[in-house]
């Protein structure tokens, strides 16, 4: 064990501590210092992480761990949330001993991005450094990759002024300050919030417990933030399209470039596809903070996101049966998930052991939507028998549809089906029937020139009756259909297309001048006019009107640009920065659909100014 180490400062290298020690144990040669330090004169000291901990934590005594050394002092915590439980477990091993195949593993030779040409320091941080522990020291979240900014102090790291290729690979290089400008750095980023933000989440990284999680739990959690912005199929595939599309809208132009991360969307295996999807290759750290970035998440809350176990949870879930003595009760442990037509959203059918189905749409939000009814499938065999049972208890219809919690009009269909209506009941509907029938024939008799709909109109009550309890008998004996008389009248179809003309053209400028951009179409024009059916049928009949309408009905694109055109004239009324996805975003366009057009927003543009 050594006699003394140079103690590691919060969130310094155990590089940089090592080589303070090489400097204040008044080594000459580092080859030394590796013997003291790692019991071998042939490591090959990496300012990153290293190898040979086992035998370093020997050295520097019970005061240390192999896994504090690690999770304190190298800058493995910023890759270790993102690696599979395997990776992990190959990588400390590594560490512990030679290191061969370390950085393999970790990604740092195929998948690295960003690497930094030398180190880095915050000018602010080696001052304060300087006045509490009289030296600047060198600061693992300065060294990560991607990373340009200080998380504390916002603003740009400065590079210390060491050539690596100049020096030897065992030297180790010691911070000093007569090296350093602790003057800030003033430059004009456009980026630099989005930068700022990351760094702090790359910090919140390396203050993770090590190997508390894995890719393995992050992909679950992320699953579950990309369903709470219904980016989730209902048989659990991210919409990937949708997924690209207000990724690409949410970060500034040109920054997924600088920092070597752009998306081919037409490659499968693009980092964004990768990271989202159950694959086994690994993504770097920093896309993995762009991405919270764009889902507005940071670390601390993202791992406190519950893992997504599908739309409708893990289960079991609850028989919601009111007439079952297990009613609330987790016993239902089946659910068959489908998508909704319309909105895309899974719908969960639940069906338990007592016939109960029913279905609900998702996904699910708190513990309390489990317990909600979207619709009853199937009432089940326990419900009936418990239906048929209250009702020979000699409770009204209401009554039992109470204690069952279901509509009155369920109650009553079911005890028809059962046979349990009153027979006072049934003779009374069938006297009421007797009843109506003779009304209706008298009043057919009295009134022969009366068709049947003016028949229905003369009896309302009788004929609504009649129609839901005796239906073939109403028919039979209402008046034959008669067929009209087709009667045809000359159009003055010039004069038509005259009218036509100028009110269509008096609609135009009203729709173009409407705050909300409409488009304009000849079934809007038709409608709004109660023409269509002659702009669809009779067209060739108005000439004057179809010329009209071909020159003002807009196509989709054309749509698409005059609807841009607005937004760009209302950022120039206001003296605003015209901004092109700025105008996307407010056009609610498609990434794909707004690539067609942005030639001609931009000549559009130029002429503006």
């Amino acid at each position: 064990m050594l006699p003394f180490f140079t103690n590691p400062y919060p969130d310094e290298l155990i590089y940089s501590a090592i080589a303070r020690y090489h400097f204040y144990s008044g080594n000459i040669d580092f080859k030394d210092t590796l013997e003291e330090v790692f019991l071998s004169r042939s490591v090959i000291p990496s300012v990153e992480i290293g190898s040979q901990f086992t035998a370093l934590a020997q050295q520097l005594g019970s005061n240390y761990s192999v896994e504090s050394l690690i999770a304190e002092h190298t800058i493995y915590p910023y890759y270790a949330l993102f690696l599979s439980k395997q990776r992990q477990q190959e990588i400390m091993k590594d560490i512990k001993g030679n290191g061969q195949g370390l950085y393999t593993r970790l990604g740092l030779v195929a998948g690295s991005i960003c690497k930094k040409d030398g180190l880095y320091y915050c000018n602010i941080c080696a001052t304060k450094d300087v006045d509490q522990y009289g030296e600047p020291y060198i600061h693992r979240e300065h060294q990560l990759q991607g990373i340009d900014y200080c998380s504390h102090h916002e603003i740009k790291l400065r590079k210390y002024p060491v050539d690596f290729n100049m020096k030897s690979r065992i030297e180790f290089i010691r911070f000093e300050i007569k090296n350093m400008v602790l003057l800030p750095l003033h430059e004009v980023d456009e980026s630099a919030k989005i930068q700022i933000t990351l760094a702090k989440m790359a910090y919140q990284l390396l203050q993770l417990p090590l190997n508390g999680l894995s890719r393995e739990d992050m992909a679950l959690k992320y699953r579950a933030v990309l369903r709470e912005r219904n980016l989730v199929t209902a048989s659990n595939r991210v919409r990937q399209s949708n997924l690209h599309e207000i990724f690409q809208v949410k970060l500034p132009k040109g920054f997924l470039v600088e920092f070597e991360s752009e998306i081919d969307e037409k490659d499968e295996y693009n980092w964004l596809k990768v990271l989202t999807r159950n694959v086994k290759r690994h993504v770097h750290p920093f896309r993995h903070l762009i991405i919270l970035y764009f889902l507005e998440v940071d670390i601390q809350s993202f791992i406190k996101t519950d893992k997504d176990l599908g739309a409708f949870g893990k289960g079991p879930w609850p028989c919601l049966n009111k007439a079952a003595l297990h009613h609330n009760q987790l016993t239902v442990v089946r659910v068959e998930v489908t998508r909704d037509f319309k909105t895309k959203n899974p719908i969960g059918t639940f069906a338990c052991s007592c016939g109960f189905v029913y279905a609900r749409k998702g996904p699910d939000r708190t513990e309390e939507d489990q317990f909600l009814i979207g619709r009853v499938k199937v009432f089940g065999h326990v419900w009936q028998k418990k239906l048929q049972e209250l009702s020979k208890q000699g409770l009204s219809i209401r009554s039992i549809a109470r204690e069952l919690d279901v509509d009155s009009k369920t109650v009553k269909k079911y005890l028809e089906e059962f046979n349990e209506i009153s027979v006072k009941e049934k003779s009374n509907n069938l006297a009421l029937c007797d009843l109506y029938r003779i009304e209706i024939v008298e009043g057919i008799k009295k009134h022969e020139d009366l068709n049947r709909t003016q028949i229905r109109g003369q009896f309302p009550k009788q004929y609504i009756y009649l129609y839901r309890n005796d239906k073939r008998w109403l028919f039979e004996h209402l008046p034959v259909k008669k067929k009209q008389n087709e009667t045809r009248r000359i159009v003055d179809w010039e004069k038509r297309d005259k009218e036509y003309h100028n009110k269509i053209d008096q609609l135009y400028q009203e729709l173009v001048q409407s705050k909300k951009p409409i488009r304009i179409t000849k079934t809007i024009i038709g409608k709004r006019l109660g023409i269509l059916a002659d702009l669809e049928r009779n067209l060739d009949k108005l000439p004057r009107t179809d010329k009209l309408l071909q020159s003002v009905v807009e196509s989709v694109q054309g749509f698409r640009i005059r609807r841009c055109y607005k937004i760009i004239d209302k950022m120039f009324e206001q003296n605003e920065s015209v901004l092109l996805w700025q105008v996307q975003r407010a056009g609610g366009l498609r990434y794909s659909s707004f690539i067609e057009i942005k030639g001609e927003l931009e000549r559009y543009i130029q002429k503006k100014c």
